[in-house]
């Protein structure tokens, strides 16, 4: 199975990215890395675990830890029973260059440091660490974050955790893929409000705008249109917290057709501009 690169971008309000999954991912079952740390939480159930060159079976649902760059295939693999997920990802430094380094954040880094080996938790840490997990994708904001601290400390502190791989394994990608595809992450970045040239981009990977576009497809389960349009709908997900008016959010982040932006953001959120907002607290 090909090793894909997977492109993760916090939510417009926060520095981290929960998931939450109710129905099993068929189509994101894929053997992939991420520059990312990950908390994996599934409340029930049996299925496969693949984390670096660990393969073992799971049993009453899943905890576990891993580290930045170590692949994985998706949880959802040979999942059996009902279905239900929450992921956390995040940098390092998603509070700053410092935060680990601060003398209460100690067992935390110790953590952190540990988390190249993946570890899974038993089930007392299970039953004590997921039902913070589960109320994380409810929360925002202060609330969520102080989740993710106390989620922290806990599986730090935890007596049953076993690490899944050797310690000193070391777990290589090809930087060459990953300078390229972050090169058109950024471009996106810098030019989602404007029209965007396929030709550019694909000059931007060294490729055909044909092969650019199965290249694309291959490495993030997405089309290049795809990709555009949620990139640009998240970066209005954040301007909807401003007094702008919606029309002018839409244009602000490529869209110059009203119309065609409240259909495409609705199609990505399964609401409209108007009813998201109204939904953000005060």
């Amino acid at each position: 199975m090909r090793l894909q690169f997977e492109k993760i971008e916090p939510e417009p309000d926060s520095s981290f990215k929960v998931v939450h999954l109710t129905s099993p991912q068929t189509c994101w079952v894929y053997w992939h890395y991420h520059p990312e740390y990950e908390i994996v939480y599934i409340p029930e159930g049996n299925g496969r675990r693949h984390v670096g060159q660990h393969v073992s079976n799971y049993e009453d649902g899943e905890l576990i830890f891993i580290g930045p760059n170590i692949p994985h295939l998706n949880f959802s693999y040979d999942k059996e029973g009902d279905y239900e997920e929450v992921v956390v990802q995040l940098r390092d430094d998603f509070m700053g260059s410092e935060f680990l380094q601060k003398p209460e954040m100690e067992v935390v880094k110790r953590l952190f440091n540990r988390a190249g080996q993946g570890l899974v938790f038993g089930a007392d840490t299970k039953q004590v660490v997921g039902p913070l997990l589960m109320d994380m994708p409810r929360q925002t904001g202060f609330d969520r974050l102080l989740s993710l601290l106390a989620i922290f400390q806990k599986l730090a502190q935890a007596p049953d955790v076993q690490p899944l791989q050797a310690a000193g394994i070391q777990f290589t990608v090809d930087p060459k893929e990953e300078q390229r595809i972050n090169r058109i992450y950024s471009y996106v970045a810098a030019h989602y409000a404007e029209p965007i040239d396929l030709r550019t981009v694909a000059d931007l990977a060294n490729l055909t705008v044909p092969a650019f576009c199965r290249y694309f497809k291959r490495m993030t389960h997405l089309t290049f249109s795809d990709f555009v349009n949620e990139y640009r709908i998240s970066q209005a997900r954040r301007l909807l917290h401003t007094d702008q008016t919606i029309a002018a959010i839409g244009a602000d982040v490529g869209y110059t057709n009203l119309s065609h932006f409240n259909k495409t953001f609705k199609a990505i959120t399964g609401q409209t501009p108007t009813a998201y907002r109204k939904r953000l607290p005060v």
